[in-house]
């Protein structure tokens, strides 16, 4: 009878570890990865100085607990990317919902929720998110509608939910791709509030892999 209580306690432990294990992995489903990017895969000793410097405060997820954005910039192919999905992982696996999204997606959806009049439910899904990664900030412009509407969707997280952007423009060239200056400025002021600001200017890793590929054929 001993034996067949502790048989049974450990089959329900059992059972509970596996639906633990299990909604961590439902987590990084949900979260819309493009691809599953970790960050023991970074070749830390190859990123650039503040992301190499800075990674290690982040990989305790303390902005996430604190509500604080991070914001990279830099050229493409630094480690921005990777960086933003291998932190978002460490977030599902530690418990917090995640949602990965570029700029221009998430512009669309939000002109089709507007369009069909779900704007208000999605602005709650967004809002609701422990962390919400949105890349490719600057990749693609915006008519005065977008701006508003990115805005809007951005605002409604400013110190409350913690947002990583990722994005190849400076700050001084933002107005390239939203044209309003005032809107520019409010955004950049509510994105950067007791944000990270990490500077990922580099050597791109694609040109540096082909530079080694090329030396390994001489």
């Amino acid at each position: 009878r001993c034996d067949y209580r502790r048989f049974l306690r450990a089959l329900l432990q059992r059972e509970v570890e596996q639906r633990f294990e299990n909604r961590k992995y439902q987590r990084i489903r949900n979260a819309s990865f493009p691809q599953l990017k970790y960050l023991h895969e970074l070749e830390r000793e190859e990123l650039p100085a503040d992301g190499r410097s800075l990674l290690p405060e982040f990989e305790n997820l303390g902005f996430i607990r604190e509500g604080r954005n991070i914001v990279m910039y830099g050229n493409p192919g630094t480690g921005k990317t990777h960086i933003a999905i291998g932190l978002g992982i460490k977030a599902c696996m530690e418990g917090y919902t995640v949602y990965f999204t570029t700029v221009p997606h998430l512009l669309t959806k939000i002109k089709e929720a507007k369009t069909g009049k779900t704007l208000q439910l999605l602005e709650s899904r967004f809002r609701k998110h422990d962390l919400v990664i949105c890349d490719e900030m600057g990749y693609v412009g915006f008519d005065k509608e977008g701006a508003d509407l990115l805005f809007n969707m951005l605002s409604t997280r400013t110190g409350t939910r913690s947002t990583i952007i990722t994005t190849n423009l400076p700050f001084t060239r933002w107005e390239e791709i939203f044209k309003d200056k005032v809107l520019c400025s409010a955004l950049v002021d509510r994105l950067c509030h007791k944000a990270y600001m990490v500077n990922m200017t580099g050597q791109s890793y694609r040109v540096r892999e082909t530079q080694k590929l090329l030396k390994n054929l001489e």
